[in-house]
């Protein structure tokens, strides 16, 4: 009875979110002084406010001779500024029970402060300090370089990265989002200071910068704060430079990995779609039906539960700015790996010839708007989606559209998306693990 009282409270605290969230827009966009974009949503339940930044720095920003620079000069901002000491700035938040954190992506570096309400503009004051004013002090630099190097040799033993990383740079080539860590680390120990000076003077702007702020404060404070403390921030460049676009595959391209272990590890896949590309939510609903449902997907059903292949077998879209990868991974014996691999051909070619059925189409609909809001049950979450709508220029009224442009799409939108997105006879196939064992008839 206690268990499905609780379960019942949660049902109904979910239908309350939900209802609050998408009664109105879910926030207010303004442009403030120096070009920054603000997107405010007001919450007042709790003396909290949650800040999320998106800044045009990221990998697709960086030269195409300095793979790393981006993340590494994300990486750098909060190790000390011309006012405060690495030290200084980890005390000054941590007294005040808050969290600062600067972090690289292939589009965008990312900022994000959490702080009690009362405390807003001691965390501004910091969040502003270490995005405007970093020093760039050469043994951190060094330090950085250093520890990056060594994450980069520990991760070469894991099974998952190598595989992963042979996939990325097998479908993207030379283009920014197949930059992998043995660009990165043969880049870096030949990093300059003045290369991240420039990096950062040139990318990090208010111009090409989004603010999402959530919590307890009202649009006449943030707006006043956010004036003061970004006021002298100097607008960047706004152009990226050029970069090499995915190889075109031809055929079934077959990497083969040679690791000594007991599974081999397999990932299959292409291009995908871009977030903006109007087939996104058609995309999303097949995908769930193919491979991203977890349990309920055609490939776990086929792989996992009918044939005991495998562990777990999923597919996926990364949509980003450009258009991102379509991947499955699975894990299996390397005896069962050629099954392994045949069935999840199988499985992509018949989604592009067979209808799905109603229940799966209404499964798929059914599990995408229900846990919806469930991705806006925090601050964090909100702020998230802010920077999102923003990016991909979704509208602020994006969550009360979002389930009916999932329950819009139709069978024949799963097909039509399935045969123009998936192409069974130009997938890149790569194969981790011991290969005399698992003679790989591709």
């Amino acid at each position: 009875m206690k268990n499905r009282l609780i379960v019942a409270c949660v049902l109904v605290f979910t239908l309350l979110l939900s209802t609050a969230v998408f009664a109105e827009p879910l926030g207010k966009r303004i442009v403030l002084e120096n070009g920054m974009v603000l997107l405010l949503a007001e919450k007042h339940d709790l003396p909290m406010v949650t800040v999320s930044m998106a800044i045009r720095a990221g990998g697709v920003s960086e030269p195409a001779d300095k793979p790393g620079l981006a993340a590494l000069t994300a990486s750098l901002l909060m190790q000390g500024t011309t006012k405060r000491t690495a030290s200084q700035i980890s005390t000054e938040i941590d007294f005040i029970g808050g969290s600062l954190g600067v972090s690289g992506g292939d589009d965008f570096a990312s900022a994000n402060l959490r702080v009690l309400s009362k405390d807003l503009r001691t965390g501004l004051d910091l969040l502003s300090d270490v995005l405007m004013h970093p020093v760039f002090d050469q043994k951190e630099i060094d330090r950085k370089v250093k520890e990056t190097l060594a994450s980069i040799r520990q991760q070469k033993e894991e099974p998952e990265v190598i595989a992963g990383e042979a996939f990325a740079k097998a479908v993207f080539g030379n283009h920014p989002y197949g930059r992998v860590n043995d660009d990165v680390a043969a880049f870096l120990p030949k990093v300059t200071r003045q290369d991240v000076v420039d990096f950062h003077a040139r990318r990090y702007g208010p111009n090409d910068c989004i603010i999402a702020v959530v919590g307890d404060v009202s649009e006449k404070e943030i707006i006043a704060l956010l004036n003061e403390y970004f006021r002298d921030w100097k607008p960047a460049e706004n152009s990226d430079p050029k970069h090499a676009a995915p190889p075109v595959i031809e055929k079934v391209t077959v990497r083969k990995m040679e690791k000594a272990i007991t599974q081999a590890n397999i990932a299959i896949g292409q291009v995908g779609i871009s977030r903006g590309n109007p087939d996104f939510y058609a995309v999303t609903v097949m995908n769930y039906i193919l491979g991203g449902g977890g349990f309920s997907s055609r490939l776990m059903d086929n792989i996992r539960d009918n044939r005991g292949l495998a562990y777990d077998v999923h597919s996926s879209f990364s949509p980003q700015k450009e258009p991102g990868a379509f991947r499955i991974w699975t894990q299996t014996k390397s005896e069962s790996a050629n099954e392994a691999i045949a069935e999840i051909f199988k499985e992509l070619r018949r989604i592009r010839t067979e209808p799905v059925s109603d229940k799966e189409l209404a499964d798929a609909k059914a599990y995408l708007t229900g846990s919806f809001p469930l991705r806006m049950d925090t601050y964090a979450k909100i702020a998230g989606i802010l920077t999102n709508i923003e990016i991909y220029n979704l509208g602020l009224d994006y969550p009360q559209k979002y389930a009916g442009l999932i329950n819009a799409v139709t069978k024949d939108d799963i097909l039509r998306v399935a045969k123009t997105y998936i192409d069974p006879d130009r997938m890149v196939v790569v194969v981790l693990g011991d290969q005399e064992k698992i003679k790989l008839k591709l």
